[in-house]
């Protein structure tokens, strides 16, 4: 028996193609209800505004990542292999973009066009810091002796991999993240 797919699901899913491919800005209403193939209505009825799609779309976002990064954890043994799985995850993430032309981090992207203190930031904020606290968490398990150079080389490989991820998104693929992977594994045998 198929599902039947939701025009709210048809709407977050035609949102989630042109915000990434066009822009959160670029991006209209009528864009978005034509590609969803639904009436204008059905906006209206499934969401108050475009800001509130706007958040839906980056909280889904946020929770296709944490599915990523869920599934390379679950096979990660060692604390070492969990700071590697991050970066992994952010790999499979680009890896499902390449349909609508890699662009990058589709967070960071929105996030640059929303305003200072829009909501939508503050989720792109907090995928940004779950990051860095579980580079933190695993350079602990792996004996980090003290919590301030946990943090501070967490805070290290989370810049290493953002910039890596905003040149794969300049370069239109993901090189550049198999790249900072490699240097996070000099980093993490320098330790």
């Amino acid at each position: 028996m198929t599902e039947r797919v939701t025009a709210r699901q048809r709407l977050l899913s035609a949102a989630a193609e042109l915000f990434y491919a066009e822009g959160v800005g670029a991006t209209g209403i009528d864009a978005i209800t034509a590609h969803a193939g639904v009436a204008k209505m059905s906006l209206y009825n499934n969401f108050s505004s475009k800001a509130e799609l706007v958040q839906a779309y980056l909280d889904a976002r946020y929770e296709e990542w944490l599915g990523l990064c869920r599934d390379r954890l679950a096979t990660a043994s060692t604390p070492r292999e969990r700071v590697l799985a991050v970066f992994d995850s952010y790999v499979d993430h680009a890896a499902m973009a390449y349909e609508w032309g890699f662009r990058g981090c589709g967070l960071l992207n929105a996030a640059a066009e929303l305003p200072v203190g829009d909501e939508g930031r503050k989720t792109v904020a907090r995928q940004k810091r779950d990051v860095e606290d579980k580079f933190a968490l695993y350079l602990v398990e792996m004996g980090v002796k003290s919590k301030a150079k946990a943090q501070e080389t967490a805070e290290h490989l989370s810049f290493l991999l953002e910039g890596a991820m905003s040149r794969a998104g300049l370069d239109g693929h993901d090189g550049r993240l198999k790249r900072a992977r490699k240097m996070a594994i000099a980093m993490l045998e320098a330790l």
